[in-house]
């Protein structure tokens, strides 16, 4: 492994423990904080997603994350310099969701002269969760076969204009409190049963279907993801805590699709901060944007 390169996601990536130590040494992943009921914790630090879960249930204030800093980064690049590292990818969470983007950005430009030879590359992940998690395991499967940075980035950016989300939000309560997914804090269908498939990407949140109970939201997601994904290209899906939902949301896909999905994982807590603990939601390629 070239370990004069790095590559740098947060902790929104959804990223499993698992692949991130698989990846240890290539790929790095800075955490957001997090703040509940006055109390301040890092993701994946200091709080799991099972943990969150819990308090989300059992608290009905939203927490808050917090974007990571321009300092964050300047301290995280000067760090990895020091290390050798020469070549650092950042993939960050959604810009129009989040600062994190423009902070990279800023960190960037504020050391260009301080490390003269050190070649930081920002990409916008345009998107949420395995939306650009998926992304990143792949450049690092790519930067370790040897493939060129311009290449890799290039992948990155590509993935980024292309990638949509499909969320059914089976309880809308923390989604509305949040305000953050602001088709689910319109949404008025719930006293009717009516239950919301949700489209995200960039700065579009959009209810795209309604249907009435669980299966069928889970047919109207499952016929919309496979209409609008370009065909024999991968996809994802982020779990929560609806096991008996998400199983058939899976199988479904896989049958339709003809494979199953290349990643699931669960949403981790900045996700779940917006879009609570009860939904599921996939990840694919659609056409391109701008």
């Amino acid at each position: 492994m070239n370990e004069t390169i790095r590559i740098i996601t947060d902790s929104g990536c959804d990223i499993s423990a698992e692949a991130e130590q698989e990846w240890k040494g290539l790929l790095e992943i800075m955490p957001f904080a997090v703040t509940i009921n006055g109390e301040t914790k890092l993701d994946r630090v200091e709080i799991d997603d099972d943990e969150f879960y819990q308090i989300l249930k059992d608290n009905d204030e939203i927490p808050k994350h917090s974007q990571i800093t321009q300092i964050q980064f300047e301290d995280k690049f000067r760090e990895l310099y020091g290390a050798g590292v020469r070549t650092i990818i950042v993939v960050t969470i959604n810009g129009a969701g989040s600062q994190t983007f423009s902070q990279a950005n800023i960190a960037k430009e504020n050391l260009k002269e301080e490390l003269s030879d050190l070649d930081i590359r920002v990409v916008d992940g345009r998107n949420y969760s395995l939306g650009y998690g998926y992304s990143v395991i792949e450049a690092c499967k790519k930067i370790s076969e040897g493939q060129s940075v311009d290449s890799v980035v290039s992948y990155l950016e590509d993935w980024a204009k292309h990638v949509e989300a499909y969320l059914v939000g089976f309880d809308l309560r923390h989604m509305k409190k949040s305000g953050r997914i602001s088709a689910a804090a319109s949404f008025l269908g719930e006293l009717m049963g009516l239950k919301p498939l949700i489209v995200l990407y960039d700065s579009i949140t959009e209810v795209v279907k309604k249907a009435r109970g669980e299966k069928a939201v889970i047919d109207a997601a499952v016929d919309t993801a496979v209409s609008k994904m370009i065909p024999k290209t991968p996809y994802t899906v982020i779990t929560t805590t609806k096991p008996e939902q998400e199983r058939e949301f899976i199988e479904k896909l896989t049958k339709k699709i003809g494979y199953p999905p290349a990643m699931v994982e669960k949403m981790g807590v900045v996700v779940s901060c917006n879009a609570g603990p009860q939904c599921v939601a996939v990840f694919i390629r659609g056409q391109e944007r701008d």
